[in-house]
């Protein structure tokens, strides 16, 4: 397999961090530069601080003649860096502006998957139309999920138990959520188990990633506003990693073929965010790129090289990388266990403090797992929070017991004031529950 040798990674979260740590290690790769980053990744990457424009990222790849650019957040997918890159010839994975709709419209990732015969919940959008929202979430009962139809950073979903909170959820959408609120989709609330199956695919050929169980809620025991993502474990005891191709098969693959079907070519990571019932998998939601904090979990399982694979993405070659790597049943095997419990600063998610010092950092425990730092910055000399998710510590063991036990001794070691974090991912207790929604 043939790997780039200078990789571009686009972003500053962990997510950021855990493939600029994973692609680090893999043979070929001479070198990791993460934009703009943060002070956190300097073991793993060559930091270069910068406005995330769309020209500047190009200014930077064509200036240090990259290999590949591989975007982390969804912000500049669905405003369509990977389309600006592209036109100046530059490799990158992470799908178009039009492909990137899927996660940056709600309503529209609705109407695909409903032409690609995918279930999902029964629903509907409403564009400036508060009262035949409320009119829908009446008709449906409670328990509804009120979601804003645009970007909203992972918070935009409100689960509603009675019909009281969905009619005020709705009528707090616009004024939360700004133009990410002028549609807000109803739907019939789910209940079940969640999973989320992430899938690297060059638009024909998919390889799927094992499961992981990202834990939303801000609370243990699922509870308290819904958050960018609190803790994850992987692999999952009620789906083990040979299922996943199966369900890409299910989900991922139809998407694509109705996306083709438009016109539109997508490559990158397609994540899909399924609840599984007593009636079956059901689609929640899909996202553009790799999930957060599942990579962080995820990467540190495979032990194939990931470079080639993503290079082999962007390119159209997937399927003959993949078969070089020799990967079969389309998957990527994971090994032994992870479980990873974000740390997030005081007042997250509404408004988190920023400037609090971070201690234990260097401890022995937290040396002992991996720590993906985000919301972090230097202040004279030392780390400093600088937003809500401050880091993700991911234990590893061969079990999941032993990788909640190694993440929750490293995860203790690491201070700052006001410090919030779960105290139940990956325990054997959450693992009927996992993240389901009720």
């Amino acid at each position: 397999m043939t790997a780039p040798q200078r990789i571009l990674v686009m972003g500053s979260g962990g997510r950021e961090h855990a493939l600029a740590w994973s692609l680090s290690r893999d043979p070929g790769v001479a070198e990791v530069i993460v934009a703009p980053g943060n002070p956190g990744m300097k073991d793993v990457a060559t930091i270069r601080p910068a406005a995330a424009s769309d020209d500047r990222m190009a200014a930077i790849a064509q200036e240090l003649e990259v290999d590949l650019v591989v975007v982390g957040p969804e912000g500049p997918l669905v405003a369509g860096v990977a389309d600006h890159l592209a036109r100046r010839g530059i490799p990158v994975f992470g799908p178009g502006r039009d492909a990137a709709r899927l996660e940056g419209s709600k309503a529209y990732c609705r109407d695909v998957a409903q032409a690609a015969g995918v279930p999902m919940a029964v629903g509907a959008a409403f564009e400036d139309d508060e009262e035949g929202a409320i009119d829908l979430s009446r008709r449906l009962g409670a328990p509804v999920v009120i979601k804003a139809d645009g970007l909203a950073g992972g918070k935009g979903v409100t689960v509603c138990a009675t019909l009281t909170e969905a009619e005020a959820a709705i009528r707090a959408c616009r004024p939360r959520f700004g133009l990410a609120a002028r549609r807000v989709v109803v739907e019939r609330a789910l209940s079940g188990r969640e999973a989320s199956v992430i899938a690297i695919t060059d638009g024909a050929s998919l390889l799927a990633l094992p499961a992981a169980r990202d834990h939303k809620r801000l609370g243990d025991d699922d509870t308290g506003p819904n958050t960018g993502g609190m803790g994850v474990y992987s692999p999952l005891p009620d789906l083990p990693d040979g299922q996943a191709a199966a369900l890409m098969e299910r989900f991922h693959r139809p998407i694509l073929g109705e996306l083709a079907r438009r016109g539109i070519r997508y490559h990158g990571a397609l994540y899909a965010g399924l609840m599984l019932t007593d009636d079956g998998p059901y689609l929640l939601e899909c996202n553009v790129r790799f999930g957060d904090p599942e990579t962080q979990a995820l990467l540190p399982r495979l032990s194939t090289p990931l470079a080639p694979l993503l290079l082999g993405a962007s390119n159209g070659r997937l399927a003959r990388v993949a078969a070089a790597a020799g990967l079969a049943e389309g998957r990527i095997p994971g090994e032994g266990a992870t479980v990873g419990v974000v740390l997030a600063a005081a007042g997250y998610p509404l408004e988190p403090r920023l400037g609090d010092p971070i201690l234990g950092g260097d401890s022995p425990w937290a040396v002992s797992a991996l720590t993906f730092w985000s919301g972090v910055r230097r202040s004279q000399g030392a780390l400093v929070t600088n937003g809500g998710r401050v880091a993700t510590i991911v234990g590893r063991g061969a079990s999941l017991e032993e990788a909640a036990a190694a993440a929750y001794r490293a995860s203790d070691a690491i201070t700052f004031p006001g410090r919030q974090l779960r105290r139940d991912i990956g325990r054997v207790g959450s693992f009927a529950a996992g993240a389901g929604r009720p």
